[in-house]
């Protein structure tokens, strides 16, 4: 079985190979969970970043205060399913929190 650290390393790698189809590099790229799973055959690794918000409305630019300024960015959550043998990323889901 590999160990954590070899299963964060591939969820890793398997997201920044495929960034570019995101649009980009991601901002503030974190390990947010690690699970192994019930029956120790997946390691199950939630990764989190930030995406700018692209598409910003004028009334939300207007409502922007000093101490509640304009968000410019969404935290999104990936969650891979790593496998426990050969340390694969088998899956990859959208993490809603």
């Amino acid at each position: 079985m590999i160990d954590v650290k070899n299963a964060v390393s591939s969820a890793y790698k398997y997201l920044q190979a495929i960034q570019e189809m995101f649009g980009g590099e991601f901002d503030d790229l974190r390990l947010e969970e690690i699970e192994l799973s019930e029956d120790q055959t997946s390691w199950l690794i939630t990764l989190g970043y930030d995406l700018p918000i692209k598409n910003r409305s004028a009334l939300h630019e207007l409502l922007a205060t000093p101490t509640q300024p304009q968000q410019l960015f969404r935290r999104e959550y990936k969650l891979f399913k790593v496998n426990a043998e050969t340390g694969m990323v088998e899956a990859m889901k959208i993490r809603k929190v």
